[in-house]
């Protein structure tokens, strides 16, 4: 069931996340580039970031190591990402994207890009930057918040 004008805002951030999320599956797989959304999201975030060690990269995607490892060798058989020893730890391994990775994360860009353009028409640009930073502000509260114990 879809988030009312009634419902708590909480209620209606995820609602919207996971409505967006499925337009992106459907639109990742209609682009026939044979990744999985997690994989996308691992590409894109390792385009941002490149170089980070495969133990952060999880922490920052928010998902369990091994999950992640999984993203990985399947991203690395595909020839798009590849595990370097780290020159300060030997045993950690550092992520970066192979070349043949950029016109695949180009392809991701455009079909995030085309999926948030779809649910963002319609919505004055100013409301949209005013959200974007309201929600930055509220990230940067809840991760300065103690955890709260109950």
């Amino acid at each position: 069931m879809a988030a009312t004008v009634e419902d708590p805002l909480g209620f209606v951030l995820v609602d919207v996340a996971r409505l967006l999320r499925r337009r992106f599956e459907k639109a990742l797989e209609n682009a026939g580039l044979g990744l999985t959304v997690a994989e996308a999201r691992t590409l894109a975030f390792v385009s941002r970031r490149p170089g980070l060690r495969q133990s952060t990269l999880a922490e920052e995607l928010c998902v369990e190591p091994m999950t992640l490892v999984g993203f990985l060798d399947r991203l690395e058989a595909a020839s798009l990402v590849e595990r370097i020893p780290d020159p300060a730890d030997r045993r950690a391994k550092l992520i970066r994207l192979t070349p043949s990775a950029a016109n695949i994360v180009r392809r991701i860009r455009a079909i995030g890009k085309a999926v948030r353009e779809d649910a963002e028409r319609g919505v004055d640009a100013d409301v949209l930057e005013t959200m974007r930073l309201t929600l930055l502000k509220m990230q940067d509260n809840i991760m300065k918040a103690p955890e709260v114990v109950s």
